[in-house]
């Protein structure tokens, strides 16, 4: 099938929601209470998941192995195994895509494990939380995995704008990734979450740099600035793509909401696949 691309999905089994979001104290008080999102967390075993999946016409979610740092407590807050994730890939390799969450204090030697989870698990990208490490986007600690991922010719998607949690905004600023993408012209980077507040600061990146991406996901399309909308919809189209940030947005909410955009129709099929297909080198 053809359909809609996820760029951000989380683990979306019982035990994956248990992890990230019933048993994180600070992403569980942020979504479920304060944003009033708690009855969004409800995990689904894969097979009914793929039917929600298939009902609403999406043909893959990408699922990132996330690796999340509680900033005030020196600790992990949510640490999912690259082999948790590759389950889901083996199962339905057509549907779900690994992506290897990143911990810069492992070093080298998660650098060796990004390559081992692409190699051998077959997961197509990176995925980076930065705010809980307390370390900027351009950050030294970032460069070994931006080079393997630039190796290996795969994308990274990396969550800029502020944080919802008690995390440091300053370290997801989207001009941040000035520097990275200057330094790495062949790496592919989807700055995700839609760089918000900064939304224009993003724009400009993605404007500037052939090899920057913006990713919507975390925001209702309703509440998606108005520069964004513009910019996807005219100068920027093949420069954004679809992402939910799933359970904080449903993928039914999020695709019923673009509808009501009023997107160029070109526009739209970048928008939630073909830009999708591009920066992945997804099979056609």
């Amino acid at each position: 099938m053809k359909g809609a691309i996820d760029v951000w999905c989380n683990p979306f089994t019982p035990s994956g929601i248990k992890h990230l979001f019933l048993d994180n104290e600070e992403v569980y008080f942020m979504m479920g209470i304060q944003w009033g999102r708690a009855e969004n967390m409800k995990g689904y075993e894969p097979r009914e998941f793929i039917a929600m999946m298939d009902r609403l016409g999406i043909e893959k979610v990408c699922v990132p192995a996330l690796k999340q740092a509680f900033y005030r407590k020196n600790k992990m807050g949510a640490d999912f195994a690259y082999e948790e994730i590759a389950e889901l890939v083996r199962a339905y390799p057509d549907r779900i895509v690994g992506l290897a969450g990143i911990n810069p204090f492992e070093r080298m030697a998660g650098v060796r494990r990004l390559e081992q989870a692409v190699r051998e698990y077959g997961f197509r990208g990176a995925h980076i939380h930065p705010y809980g490490f307390g370390l900027p986007l351009n950050a030294a600690e970032w460069y070994p995995f931006y080079a393997k991922c630039a190796e290996l010719d795969i994308p990274i998607v990396i969550q800029t704008g502020h944080s919802a949690e008690f995390m440091p905004s300053a370290c997801g600023r989207p001009i941040l990734l000035d520097d990275v993408a200057l330094y790495f012209p062949e790496l592919r980077l989807i700055a995700a979450h839609t760089g918000w507040p900064w939304v224009e600061e993003l724009i400009a990146l993605a404007w500037k740099h052939p090899n920057v991406y913006i990713a919507v996901s975390g925001h209702a399309p309703k509440y998606w600035d108005k520069s964004l909308v513009h910019f996807l919809n005219s100068r920027g189209i093949g420069k954004v793509m679809w992402g939910t940030d799933y359970p904080l947005i449903l993928h039914e909410e999020s695709l019923t909401q673009i509808e009501q955009l009023g997107l160029k129709p070109e526009a739209k099929r970048a928008l939630l696949r073909e830009t999708a297909v591009k920066v992945f080198k997804f099979e056609e």
